[in-house]
């Protein structure tokens, strides 16, 4: 990832920020997940425990830049697909949920994923619960905008 912030993120972060500190507390950084970005306390609060990758419960000018990567602008677009394919409204996409998802979504070159490319992103995204959480399903569309594969034969 290139070293320099860019300026849009590095100015909506230092809203939040005081002294030239380029990390957020958790409170902070949840707060600012929810002014920016509409999201509700559950969804800032997973989100900031995604992308706060040393678990040190801060958020640095670097995760946040990861955060505005893979989510950014698609925020609200993003947690409302999660909420659509979470039929149960647990919180959570079991396998099942996430295949309809996956069955729907297209990748980088505009494909529909092959059954087999669905059970491998499930598989590689799934925590040890087994299921998949709006953190997750982040990384996971962000992996999808990327990929560029063709399908399997």
């Amino acid at each position: 990832m290139n070293r320099k912030v860019p300026d849009h993120i590095m100015k909506m972060f230092e809203k939040y920020t005081a002294n030239n500190v380029r990390v957020l507390s958790k409170p902070h950084a949840v707060g600012m997940l929810k002014a920016e970005f509409g999201l509700d306390d559950q969804e800032a609060e997973v989100m900031f425990n995604t992308f706060d990758k040393d678990k040190n419960g801060k958020l640095s000018i670097w995760e946040f830049q990861q955060f505005c990567v893979c989510m950014g602008e698609h925020a609200q677009e993003i947690v409302n697909k999660f909420k659509e394919l979470d039929k149960d409204g647990s919180g959570q996409l079991d396998p099942e949920e996430a295949r309809i998802g996956l069955r729907e979504i297209k990748t980088a070159t505009g494909r529909q994923l092959a059954e087999k490319e669905v059970e491998f992103f499930i598989s590689t995204t799934c925590g040890e619960n087994g299921v998949i959480d709006l953190g997750q399903f982040t990384n996971l569309l962000y992996r999808l905008k990327l990929y560029n594969a063709p399908p399997p034969k």
